[in-house]
């Protein structure tokens, strides 16, 4: 088991092509944060994400080492901040080039009451102005943690789009107001620390219906994964020669929490060929890894 988990805790791209580009250069890639760092999909599935996307395209360009192993659905930022400070993220950063975060919007959306089918939005703004405080010196934390553990790393702070487009026009503009002023904490702190600021959310604009098929799902397609991985790009680059176009995205290739679990059952009762073969499963999802407090709540949802 430890084994196994070892060999899925980290999944590695590496891809070289013999032609010289002036991107061409070795990256060592932390993708950090929430279920957007992890690829989730509007249907409670994993599939590839903008950092996967950021990961396919720099990899065209030269060598890159790539893992989103501290990225976790629901994560917070005190949950990023415990990642980043804990013992098994310590090699990696010491060793990144690369690190992205999305962190922020768990804090606050956890917050907001949404009723699909009457297309409503509700908060509590005295909730709502404390939670941003609290994220604010999270993130002021996290930047800080990474100058000092990840010390050769850029770092790149990703923004968040509104995830309400389904809603009725009239119900939009309180929470909208209250994601602003979340990417307004995410640039400055990030400004502050030496760090990019990703803005994403003008590329999705309030009506971002394409982007955002399930009205009770805040999660974007593949399509709304390349305007994240594209903003990143733009900012990494300094033009648009790095952007991933429609017809680059690789074919979807989800795979849902419970067959996680599944496949995780199998290689804790199998011999090593079939132990081998699910791994082989697991990468498939292209970074999403076998995180043990994943199984775990996902197993402890199972049976509840």
């Amino acid at each position: 088991m430890k084994r196994l988990l070892s060999l899925i805790s980290v999944t590695i791209l590496t891809v070289t092509l013999g032609v010289s580009s002036v991107f061409a250069q070795t990256e060592n890639y932390v993708a950090i944060g929430d279920s957007l760092a992890a690829g989730q999909t509007p249907y409670q599935e994993i599939d590839t994400g903008y950092s996967d996307l950021i990961a396919m395209r720099l990899g065209l360009m030269g060598q890159i080492g790539y893992t989103k192993a501290f990225a976790f659905p629901g994560y917070t930022t005190t949950d990023v901040l415990d990642r980043v400070k804990s013992v098994e993220a310590s090699e990696l950063l010491a060793n990144a080039t690369l690190i992205t975060i999305s962190a922020g919007a768990n804090d606050l959306l956890r917050l907001v009451q949404v009723n699909p089918t009457a297309g409503t939005l509700t908060f509590s703004q005295l909730q709502t102005d404390y939670t941003l405080n609290v994220a604010r010196k999270n993130i002021v934390e996290i930047l800080a943690e990474l100058k000092t553990r990840a010390p050769h790393a850029k770092v790149y702070v990703m923004g968040y789009y509104f995830a309400y487009p389904n809603v009725h026009a009239s119900q939009k503009e309180g929470t909208n107001k209250q994601l602003v002023k979340l990417n307004t904490i995410l640039q400055q702190q990030a400004q502050r620390a030496g760090a990019a600021y990703i803005n994403v959310y003008d590329a999705f604009g309030l009506q971002a219906t394409n982007y955002l098929p399930n009205s009770s799902d805040v999660h974007p397609n593949f399509e709304g994964y390349r305007q994240m991985a594209n903003a990143f790009l733009k900012a990494y680059s300094g033009s648009d020669v790095l952007a991933i176009a429609s017809e680059e995205l690789p074919k979807p290739n989800p795979m849902t929490f419970k067959e996680i679990i599944e496949k995780q059952g199998i290689a804790e009762q199998s011999p090593v060929e079939s132990r081998q073969e699910s791994v082989a499963i697991v990468r498939r999802i292209q970074g999403f890894n076998g995180y043990i407090a994943f199984i775990k709540k996902a197993r402890e949802i199972q049976y509840s």
